[in-house]
């Protein structure tokens, strides 16, 4: 049986920063570890299983001897900051009130979606809980991913698909998937979609290219036409 490591684990500490940035002495440390957990609890609770569904795709915690930091990386700012910093301060708030101490938060757009693995995660558990077709919603993210830029996607999905007797698998490939290259950036996302007759596993692999080399798709975008199509001699 292949033994599959987590993309995002398998580069922490080498090519991938730490999600949780704070040092505690021994005694303080399982406290702070059960914060945290706390707090992404929340949070995952608040924004990706509770309408308007802001999808936050990142959580980022850093502690100070003061406060807590709290840095939510999201492609709707708009949703999570809400009218006036409403929604924001609201979420503020229940953190202080779960873990009894001062709590910063902070907001990260992602500008492009559909180089996000797990949005793109999201997004298909979204459509497979609408009853979409399954290898339809699959092949249409993967061909938006690779036209954004992205070098490679692997999306799985597992369940009684479309409502069948017997789970199965189903995968859906472009691209290259260097997952054994520490230096290759390969993002990843899981997402639970709850369907009437069960729940489905939404698993997505992206590659983005080497670290300091991948694609800017904003600059490319910037970019004079005339320079883009210029010939070498």
């Amino acid at each position: 049986m292949g033994q599959k490591v987590h993309p995002i684990g398998f580069r922490v500490g080498i090519t991938e920063d730490w999600r949780s940035r704070w040092y505690a002495p021994k005694a303080a440390y399982a406290e702070f570890l059960i914060e945290d957990y706390k707090i992404r609890n929340l949070i995952e609770q608040k924004l990706n299983r509770e309408p308007p569904f802001a999808g936050c795709a990142g959580i980022e915690i850093e502690r100070t001897r003061n406060e807590v930091k709290v840095v939510l990386a999201t492609a709707r700012p708009g949703m999570v900051i809400g009218p006036k910093g409403a929604e924001v301060d609201k979420l503020r708030e229940a953190l202080e009130e779960l873990i009894d101490r001062k709590v910063s938060v902070n907001i990260k757009e992602i500008k492009n979606p559909d180089l996000n693995a797990q949005l793109i995660a999201f997004d298909i558990a979204e459509q497979l809980k609408k009853r979409a077709s399954f290898r339809r919603v699959m092949k249409m993210r993967c061909d938006a991913a690779m036209a954004a830029g992205a070098l490679g996607v692997k999306i799985i999905c597992s369940g009684r698909l479309g409502g069948a007797e017997m789970s199965r698998t189903e995968v859906q490939k472009r691209g290259s998937i260097p997952l054994q290259t520490l230096q290759a950036r390969v993002e990843y996302g899981f997402a639970t979609s709850v369907t009437t007759y069960g729940s489905l596993g939404v698993r997505v692999w992206l590659y983005r290219g080497i670290y300091g080399q991948e694609v800017d798709v904003e600059a490319e975008e910037r970019r004079p036409a005339a320079g883009r199509g210029r010939q070498r001699f």
